[in-house]
């Protein structure tokens, strides 16, 4: 899925949000890398992803021609500082109107709209693909992230206490939350 569009961020920096392309692979493996060592509020750590540059790039050529399914990069200074994706849960008919969504953002570039931003573009790309339900789960540690998606529209609808399992053995509990899009 194709998306483009550039924002003014909060410290005065362009920001151009555009669909990752298999050029991008590498870049977008080192930025991962940072990005999941950064917090312990994300899926995984950085060892966790053993694409190489060439499963990357493929990945994101699929994403990039997908008319279901979005990468999404963001670039600041000639460099990418975050992701997001949108990701079919399942093709079988009763599920096939829901997509899931998750970004990750370098800390440096915490707080300056780059979250709102990706998730925005998130949701337009998931109206545009015909989803009527968006959904993703965050640390319920993370306020400030469960903040913003609630000031976007979406709500809260369970809680799995033992959702992730970090690496010191402390359990982190999901929220679970959805928006409606039609």
């Amino acid at each position: 899925m194709q998306y483009r569009k550039e924002i003014r961020l909060r410290d005065g920096h362009q920001c151009l949000l555009r669909s990752a392309s298999a050029s991008d692979a590498e870049e977008i493996l080192v930025n991962f890398n940072k990005t999941h060592g950064e917090t312990e509020y994300l899926l995984s750590y950085p060892d966790e992803k053993n694409f190489t540059i060439g499963e990357e790039a493929d990945f994101l050529q699929n994403k990039e021609c997908s008319p279901s399914e979005a990468e999404i990069c963001a670039i600041v200074d000639g460099r990418i500082v975050g992701t997001a994706g949108v990701d079919a849960i399942g093709l079988r008919e009763k599920i096939r109107h829901r997509a899931s969504s998750g970004i990750s953002i370098e800390k440096d570039y915490w707080g300056l709209g780059i979250g709102r931003a990706l998730m925005t573009a998130c949701i337009e790309c998931a109206k545009q693909a015909g989803y009527s339900q968006l959904e993703l789960e965050a640390v319920s540690d993370n306020e400030r992230a469960i903040g913003l998606y609630r000031s976007l529209g979406f709500l809260e609808y369970g809680r799995n206490p033992r959702g992730f399992r970090t690496r010191d053995s402390q359990w982190q509990e999901l929220v679970l939350m959805r928006l409606e899009l039609d």
